[in-house]
């Protein structure tokens, strides 16, 4: 089932593919994913949470927000 996110519809594929490309251009820079951010973005891949709250998540568990 897709996901809305503004205007933006998105398939599990789709966004199995921008998980996947995120991760390897983080480990492109020497990043790695921890097991944490590994499960939000199954999530996000599930279609349980939208990329904002990926990113929402993200930035809390590092004291960005």
């Amino acid at each position: 089932m897709p996901t809305k996110t503004a205007a933006t519809a998105t398939t599990a594929a789709e966004r199995e593919s921008r998980v996947a490309e995120a991760t390897h251009s983080g480990e492109m820079e020497g990043l790695a994913v921890t097991a944490v951010g590994r499960q939000d973005a199954q999530e996000y891949v599930a279609g349980r949470i939208d990329s904002d709250e990926l990113v929402a998540r993200a930035r809390a568990r590092y004291g960005l927000d």
